[in-house]
């Protein structure tokens, strides 16, 4: 399994970012560097999906999600699930006043082609 997230690098204002497996919250791989602890973020917004697709399934919503953000006053958390594997999901921390939603977005999208989850 490639999980090279350096390409997250090139996201402006990045605090820091980690593939987890949202069936077990294990963290597959990280990215930056900082205080930031991953680790429980990460089996934290396994939760957050597990309530999201709960109350979407309550709701009859058909579909899955493609991301969720949460705004925070100083940081932006992106939770994206993967097109390839819907059990997997890239999360990102962004300081708010040097991130940009739209750029990152992006570049999500971008490290997301490039993993190869396949073994």
């Amino acid at each position: 399994m490639a999980t090279d997230l350096s390409g997250l690098k090139e996201i402006d204002g990045l605090i820091g970012a980690c593939l987890v497996d949202s069936d077990s919250g294990l963290v597959l791989g990280k990215e930056g560097e900082g205080n930031f602890d991953l680790d429980t973020a990460a089996a934290g917004n396994t939760e957050v999906i597990r309530a999201k697709r709960k109350t979407m399934k309550a709701l009859n919503i058909e579909g899955g999600i493609e991301d969720i953000l949460i705004t925070l006053s100083d940081q932006y958390h992106l939770i994206r699930l993967l097109e390839s594997n819907d059990a997997i999901f890239l999360y990102v921390v962004l300081d708010r006043e040097k991130g940009n939603l739209g750029m990152a977005r992006m570049v999500l999208k971008k490290v997301e082609q490039a993993l190869d989850l396949s073994s």
